[in-house]
Formats: C-alpha cells, sequence, structure tokens
C-alpha cells in the first residue's frame, strides 16, 4: 500500500510542485492550505508522514506540529518541518516542537523527496527496533533487558544514566534530540540537572563504546541542534 504524504503549505503552488513529485514516486499526497486544515486531515486521514511549513496562516506550523505530538495516536507521526528562516534557533525550535527533519526554504525537491523515503524508512525501522530486547549496529550489542552492553564482544561497564541515554538514542537511530529534549526523555522530572549535563554524559558514554572519539560512529553531535544516533540504512 503507497504511503499517504500530507503537504501543508500557504503557497499553493509549492503544495502543487511538492505533491506532484511525490506522486511519480508512487505516494498518496494530500493538501492542506493552513494549520487548521492540517488538524483536522490528520485526525480524519489515516496519515504515514507529514510535511509541515512553518508559516502558516491562523494556527502556526510550530503549534501544529505541538497539537499533534500531545494527541497518543499521532505521537510518532513522522513531521518534515519547512521553514524559509535559517537560523539554527529555528530549527532547534522546531525539533522541540516534535518534528523529525527540516528543510529550508529554498530547497529542491529531490532532496525533499529524499527526506521523505529516508524518515520512512527510519519510522518503519523504529517501529521493528522498538519491538526488539535486542540491538547491534557495527559491533556496538546492546540488550535492552538485561542492560548488558558489548563492544566487539567486550563488555561495557555503563552507568544507569550512561544505559539509559544509549537505549534511546539507540532505538531511534538518525532522529536528531536536543539537549532538552533529551533531558525530559532520559532525565524526567528532574529538575536539579542542567543541559550542560547532557553533554558531559554524552561524553562520559561515547568515551566508553566509541573506537575513536575523533571520529565517532555511534553518537554524532548534530552542529547547533543536538545529538543523534548514527543513521541505519535498512
Amino acid at each position: 500500500m503507497s504511503e499517504k504524504i500530507l503537504v501543508v503549505d500557504d503557497e499553493k503552488d509549492l503544495v502543487d510542485l511538492i505533491s506532484y513529485n511525490l506522486e511519480k514516486e508512487g505516494f498518496i499526497v494530500l493538501r492542506a492550505y493552513d494549520g487548521e486544515e492540517a488538524l483536522q486531515t490528520v485526525t480524519n486521514r489515516n496519515i504515514d508522514l507529514m510535511v509541515l511549513d512553518l508559516m502558516l496562516p491562523g494556527i502556526q506550523g510550530m503549534e501544529v506540529c505541538r497539537l499533534i505530538r500531545k494527541d497518543p495516536a499521532h505521537m510518532t507521526l513522522p513531521v518534515i518541518m519547512l521553514t524559509a528562516k535559517g537560523e539554527e534557533i529555528d530549527k532547534v525550535l522546531g525539533l522541540e516542537m516534535g518534528a523529525d527533519d527540516y528543510v529550508t526554504k529554498p530547497f529542491s525537491v529531490r532532496e525533499l523527496s529524499a527526506r521523505v523515503r529516508a524518515l520512512l524508512r527510519r519510522s518503519d525501522l523504529q517501529k521493528e527496533t522498538d519491538k526488539k530486547e535486542t540491538f547491534t549496529f557495527r559491533g556496538l550489542h546492546v540488550d535492552f533487558g538485561s542492560h548488558v552492553v558489548t563492544v566487539n564482544n567486550e563488555k561495557v561497564e555503563l552507568s544507569p544514566t550512561e544505559f539509559k541515554l544509549l537505549r534511546f538514542l539507540s532505538r531511534r537511530p538518525g532522529r536528531v534530540y536536543t539537549r532538552k529534549q533529551l533531558l525530559d526523555h532520559v532525565w524526567g522530572d528532574d529538575a536539579f540537572v542542567e543541559p550542560r549535563t547532557v553533554d558531559v554524559h554524552i561524553k562520559r558514554l561515547r568515551s566508553r563504546i566509541e573506537k575513536d572519539l575523533s571520529k565517532t560512529q555511534y553518537i554524532l553531535t548534530v552542529r547547533g541542534v543536538g545529538y543523534k544516533f548514527a543513521d541505519i540504512e535498512v
């Protein structure tokens, strides 16, 4: 069955262009031109991915993303955010509101199509990974049930927080998370933890699992945004 993509932008010509190219690749494309229409479509239709413009009339793209993430039925819906702004702060805010990826205007439709395909693959991979009790990638093996981690068959000792951080990121390969998001998901309600704590624990985790700290292969830094586990091709 072809995946359904919802394209949301108030520029009709751009929506038509994106839709035409995605349809050529076999996707079913639905269209919305403002935030309210986007929310109604997500609620009433079975959507596999949404391409969402940041600047929309009425309900803004950021708010649309935030509202979708509050609904348990759509918490994992892949979202690519379009923005005419290039500042890093807008990318960070978009990710914190729940976007999975972002593309800055102007962009090539070919690039957007590649991002759509990659995000759909990542979404499928995450669904499969969430079902598994173990994870293996490039010599790194994580047993989520026993909390045992090995690198090239050698056991690695991690602190409880380091393991939770590795578990969270490895279950979502390729997905970028800001420091604030990692604090929320890994540390939870600990009000005494500061964002720089994430950097400290990432450094410690890397020192235990990475062979070459100057060229990490598992936990990657996304400059100006945060961290992610390496992309896994499927």
